[in-house]
């Protein structure tokens, strides 16, 4: 029961660690990056799709993303919607496709997104906290309804605090690293 309720809680520590470090790779560092445009939705045919299935996208070099529409009739609002994303780029548009400069990071957005990153990394623990609050509880009831022995409930609540403490490190080590990355010139 104990290790049941320790792999479901893995198992969503999983995902949010995952979902987490997702979110972080969307952040602008001042190099290019394609999964800037995954999140960014462009209505076709009566349907909000993602960029990335609209257009062949592409990164001629570090500071410069293309994109190339498969309809070329979509340039001007995937143009718009790029702009409306607020990630502080303007594509350049030449008929045929969108080029984006990535323009490098000044100092105080440097520090802007080293500060978001830091929320997140704070959004992310509470997550956590919350998901062991749970399984702590979930324990704590296996052993009043007797499924449990007193002893199994301490087993199951120091292994619940290892589970724990190995997932923060794993994303407070990701969050450095991003936070390097971007306080990096």
């Amino acid at each position: 029961m104990v290790k049941d309720a320790l792999r479901a809680l893995e198992a969503k520590m999983k995902v949010s660690a995952e979902h987490f470090r997702k979110d972080l790779s969307r952040l602008r560092t001042g190099r290019a990056n394609l999964s800037l445009f995954e999140d960014i939705k462009v209505e076709y045919y009566g349907t909000l799709t993602p960029v990335n299935q609209l257009a062949n996208l592409g990164v001629p070099d570090p500071t410069l993303i293309t994109i190339q529409p498969w309809d070329p009739s979509l340039l001007e609002t995937i143009d718009k919607a790029i702009r409306a994303a607020d990630l502080g780029l303007n594509p350049i548009n030449d008929g045929k496709t969108l080029k984006v400069p990535i323009p490098p990071l000044d100092d105080e957005r440097r520090q802007e997104m080293a500060r978001k990153i830091k929320k997140m990394l704070e959004d992310e623990k509470t997550a956590l906290r919350n998901m062991r609050r749970e399984t702590k509880e979930a324990i704590e009831q296996f052993e009043k309804d007797k499924r449990i022995t007193e002893d199994d409930k301490f087993n199951g609540l120091e292994q619940l605090q290892k589970v724990i403490d190995d997932y923060t490190k794993k994303i407070e080590e990701t969050a450095a690293a991003k936070e390097k990355e971007i306080l990096e010139r």
